[in-house]
C-alpha cells in the first residue's frame, strides 16, 4: 500500500461529506490535497469533474486508486494509512459504528441538512423564502434521529463507544450545519448526551482544521 503518496479529496470544503473525509485524514495525520469542486455552482459541476459518475462529491484518489462515496472513502483511509484506529476492533463495536453511519445517511442527512438547515438558513440567505411546511414536517423526524443517536450512544463518550470512530466523523459535519438553524440548536440542546458529545467533537484539532464557511455565507456575501 502506497501510504506515502498524498491522497486527493475532490469537492467543496463546505460539503458535510467532504468534511467527513477530511476529518478522517486529519485524525490519521495524513497530508492531503483538496481539489475544490462546487456541484451547486451556477451551471452545475465543471465538465472535468469525471471522478464521480453521478456528479456528486466527494471523490477521492490515492496512488492511482479512485474512489467515491464518503463511507467507502473514510473506511479506506482508516485501513490504508497508519495512525489511530477509527473503527472498533470488535464485531459489536464495528456493527454499531456502521449502524450509526447508516442512520446518518438514510435518515439524518436529508432531514437535518436539507429540510431544516437549507430551508431555515441557506434559502433565506440567498433571498428565497423558507418552506415552513417542510421545516415543520422535518422537525419530528429530526427529533427521532437525535433520540436514536443518543440511545445508541448510551453513557459512552463517543457515538459508538469509548473512542472516537468514523461514526463521530460522519455525524459532526451534519450536526455542525444543523445547529445553525434555531430549531436545530434547540433540539440538540434537549439531548444532553449529544450536546456534551458535540462539545467534545467540535473542539478537537481535526474539527478546527477542517472548518470552512457554510454555503449560506457565500449567499450573504453576494457570491454566485
Amino acid at each position: 500500500m502506497q501510504a506515502s503518496v498524498c491522497p486527493i479529496v475532490v469537492g467543496a470544503p463546505y460539503s458535510v461529506y467532504v468534511r467527513a473525509v477530511r476529518l478522517a485524514l486529519e485524525e490519521k495525520g495524513v497530508p492531503y490535497e483538496i481539489v475544490p469542486v462546487d456541484i451547486f455552482a451556477s451551471g452545475g459541476p465543471p465538465p472535468e469533474h469525471t471522478r464521480h459518475p453521478f456528479g456528486k462529491i466527494p471523490a477521492f484518489e490515492h496512488a492511482g486508486f479512485r474512489l467515491y462515496e464518503a463511507g467507502a472513502i473514510t473506511r479506506y483511509v482508516d485501513e490504508a494509512f497508519p495512525g489511530p484506529r477509527l473503527q472498533p476492533e470488535d464485531p459489536h463495536g464495528r456493527a454499531r459504528m456502521n449502524q450509526i453511519i447508516s442512520i446518518l445517511d438514510s435518515y439524518a442527512y436529508r432531514t437535518l441538512v436539507w429540510d431544516i438547515y437549507v430551508e431555515r438558513v441557506a434559502r433565506p440567505a440567498s433571498g428565497a423564502a423558507p418552506d415552513e411546511r417542510k421545516i415543520a414536517g422535518a422537525l419530528p423526524k429530526a427529533e427521532s434521529c437525535l433520540s436514536a443517536l443518543a440511545e445508541l450512544m448510551g453513557e459512552a463518550s463517543w457515538l459508538a463507544g469509548a473512542a472516537i470512530t468514523l461514526a463521530d466523523l460522519h455525524a459532526a459535519p451534519i450536526v455542525s450545519v444543523f445547529r445553525l438553524a434555531p430549531e436545530g440548536a434547540s433540539l440538540l440542546d434537549q439531548e444532553t448526551r449529544l450536546r456534551e458529545w458535540w462539545e467534545r467533537v467540535s473542539t478537537r484539532p481535526s474539527f478546527q482544521r477542517t472548518h470552512a464557511p457554510p454555503r449560506h455565507e457565500s449567499y450573504s456575501a453576494g457570491a454566485a
